[in-house]
């Protein structure tokens, strides 16, 4: 029987994230948030080609999704922040989610694990194209639920970064050795 190299399980985390991605991905779509569509298919795009450096030894793909890696756990920890409003960010004032196009929220907010939405008849503060609602009962209230989600993300990246490390310098060290000795078998000298 074969077992596991790190190439094989680089591949499964990448594939989780993937996978974690996807799923994201539905859920913001259902909640109208563009800011999240836009990053998660970014992260879509960098986890395939990680992917496909992986399996092909390809170290500029490693390297740019170990970079991507970087910039997507920054995104997750903003979002983080965000949902627990720390700081000056605040979700009743900051629509950063949606672009400022939209009142709409996390899908999370109005079909958590749970939750009892009643709508408010004659409020005077709906706009004209929405509705006023109130959402009580939830199990887990939306702002954790996305916490949560990030938070996996962030896992996610973290784990995959540990193990693409040692494939990108060692990937790197035989390169280095090839050219070294490819001088030296010429009659060259090594720098």
């Amino acid at each position: 029987m074969g077992r596991c190299n790190g190439r094989c399980t680089l591949v499964g985390f990448c594939c989780l994230q993937l996978i974690a991605a996807l799923e994201r991905q539905i859920f913001d779509f259902l909640g109208y948030q563009w800011a999240p569509i836009l990053a998660n298919f970014l992260h879509i795009m960098a986890v395939i080609l990680g992917i496909f450096g992986t399996i092909q030894y390809r170290s500029k793909y490693l390297i740019m999704y170990a970079v991507w890696l970087v910039l997507w756990v920054g995104w997750n920890a903003f979002i983080i922040c965000f949902y627990l409003e720390v700081g000056h960010l605040s979700q009743d004032r900051d629509f950063i989610m949606t672009f400022n196009t939209s009142l709409h929220r996390s899908w999370w907010m109005e079909n958590g694990p749970g939750c009892l939405v009643t709508p408010v008849l004659n409020s005077r503060l709906a706009l004209e194209d929405h509705h006023v609602i109130t959402v009580s009962g939830c199990l887990l209230d939306y702002q954790y639920i996305e916490v949560l989600s990030s938070a996996a993300q962030i896992f996610l990246a973290l784990i995959s970064s540990v193990g693409l490390t040692p494939m990108v310098t060692r990937r790197r060290r035989r390169r280095r050795t090839y050219s070294y000795s490819h001088c030296t078998r010429l009659g060259n000298s090594v720098p």
